[in-house]
């Protein structure tokens, strides 16, 4: 008679991972997104060998950049739907197979259209990276913790995007571009090792005692998220301001600073460094400031109101400032527009951690499909205005002045929409 209410009281079981095994966790994944930052932002580095080697325009450079985009936005909503259901272990192994692939093809492709596919296929085999990362942190780790490692994912990515820069420069004299590929070819499949060691198989418990492929399974699909007010109201800002400030810290600050502020390639490779550098440590500081901010009420809409206007100034007086705008001007631009980072995971905790996955790589589509416009677009405007008879430098002015407009059309809708929901560290239709 006692047996049924002695195992009632006994307590449930938790379903967060003890410290320790978080820890591992968090560093197999980060060890992905490190190699998955590294590839995305080494075109910037390789921009002017490359322009030179596939005799390439600005169109061609930006199409580049932005083809490993467009593989990682094209795989945003299928990802969503397989990391709810078969989890983010098994998940990101099989497409980091696929990154490892493209990073081989890529050191060996000889045109243009050979180095464009490869890239795709990078984009594709790294697209589940961060999203993998960030649902098992939603399944995983309490809210505090959740918000701190996010941030220094985005840590970790900066600490890629570093060894993209400076490092990648002084190998190229020792290796040549090509080698370089294989060494990160052999760097993600290291990672793989460790994630197949390291990271659970699925969570310790599904949510509200249902297996995740159950909820998964729901016939709504993606139709809860696409109708989130909160959603659809971050999206613009997403697209364009947080797709910009990645489109321009991974492929357009290096040519402004060549073209336009005149750098040596070695100078521009070293701005890149300092930028990435800054944005390490504003990614790390978020990462200890976010359970501070949290207890104190500051949500992710009030953080985002209150730091895009600053990114929006920084970002004109750039442009206006055009050859004097050096590494240290679009150092203070992406740091400003590091706030965007904070809205990623307040979108993750305002749904339930069955749809979580879909969430997350919904939103990642958006920002993605920004990057990938952004970047293209950018390279587009610039030889359009050079065709119009414009120089180097007003082309590269009036062509961000474009991307400048829009940033401002999108913190404008912001405002106009305004939403309660998803606060910064508050999961309000969790279970």
């Amino acid at each position: 008679m006692n047996r049924p209410l002695q195992a009632a009281s006994q307590p449930a079981a938790s379903p967060y991972l003890d410290r320790g095994t978080a820890i591992a966790v968090f560093l197999a994944f980060a060890a992905a997104y490190f190699c998955s930052a590294l590839v995305r932002s080494i075109t910037a580095t390789l921009a002017p060998v490359l322009t030179q080697e596939f005799s390439l325009q600005a169109r061609d450079l930006g199409l580049l950049g932005g083809g490993y985009f467009l593989g990682f936005a094209a795989m945003q909503l299928p990802l969503g739907s397989w990391l709810d259901r078969f989890g983010p272990k098994q998940v990101l192994l099989c497409f980091l197979s696929l990154a490892v692939v493209g990073c081989l093809a890529f050191s060996l492709a000889t045109g243009f259209a050979g180095l464009l596919a490869a890239r795709v296929l990078i984009g594709m085999g790294v697209s589940a990276c961060m999203m993998a990362a960030l649902t098992g942190y939603r399944r995983w780790f309490e809210a505090p913790l959740l918000l701190r490692a996010n941030s220094w994912m985005l840590m970790t990515g900066s600490l890629g995007m570093l060894a993209s820069t400076l490092p990648v420069q002084w190998l190229m004299p020792l290796l040549g571009w090509r080698p370089l590929f294989w060494i990160l070819a052999g760097l993600i499949a290291l990672s793989m090792l460790v994630i197949g060691l390291t990271v659970p198989a699925q969570e310790p418990r599904a949510p509200r005692g249902k297996s995740v492929v159950a909820a998964a399974a729901s016939p709504s699909g993606y139709r809860q998220i696409w109708r989130s007010g909160y959603f659809r109201r971050m999206s613009p800002l997403a697209f364009f301001n947080y797709g910009g400030l990645i489109a321009i810290q991974t492929l357009w600050a290096g040519p402004w600073m060549v073209r336009v502020a005149g750098y040596t390639p070695f100078e521009a490779a070293t701005g890149l460094f300092f930028i990435n550098a800054a944005m390490l440590v504003t990614f790390w500081t978020w990462g200890l400031l976010n359970p501070v901010l949290a207890h104190r009420g500051w949500s992710a809409d009030r953080l985002v109101k209150w730091g895009i206007p600053f990114s929006l100034v920084v970002l004109a007086a750039n442009i206006f400032a055009g050859p004097d705008a050096g590494w240290p001007g679009w150092a203070i631009f992406c740091v400003a527009s590091s706030v965007m980072g904070l809205a990623q995971p307040a979108v993750g905790m305002a749904f339930p951690p069955a749809l979580a996955g879909r969430a997350l790589s919904g939103y990642n589509l958006v920002i993605f499909s920004g990057v990938f416009v952004v970047q293209w677009g950018l390279g587009l405007l610039i030889d359009l205005f050079r065709a119009s008879g414009f120089s180097d430098v007003l082309s590269f002015q009036s062509a961000f002045g474009v991307f400048f407009a829009s940033c401002v059309a999108a913190y404008v809708y912001f405002l106009r929409n305004p939403s309660t929901a998803a606060m910064f560290g508050v999961d309000n239709q969790g279970p």
